[in-house]
């Protein structure tokens, strides 16, 4: 949805029709959209695999 959005904006952004202007979405959110859920997808499927993007670490500091 938002990449053939991209692609109807990209081709006109504003159009007329019966002496009427009509625009179309702002490109920059919509390429922000696009980059959100692309970030979504590629978690959910390290989340998938049994990987994750954030690591957690413990550490015990000891005194010897």
């Amino acid at each position: 949805m938002w990449l053939e959005a991209e692609e109807k904006i990209a081709i006109n952004q504003s159009y007329s029709l019966e002496n009427r202007r009509f625009d179309r979405a702002n490109l920059a959110q919509v390429r922000d959209q696009i980059k959100f859920w692309r970030s979504e997808l590629a978690l959910a499927e390290m989340r998938e695999l049994g990987r994750s993007r954030r690591r957690v670490i413990r550490v015990v500091p000891r005194d010897l």
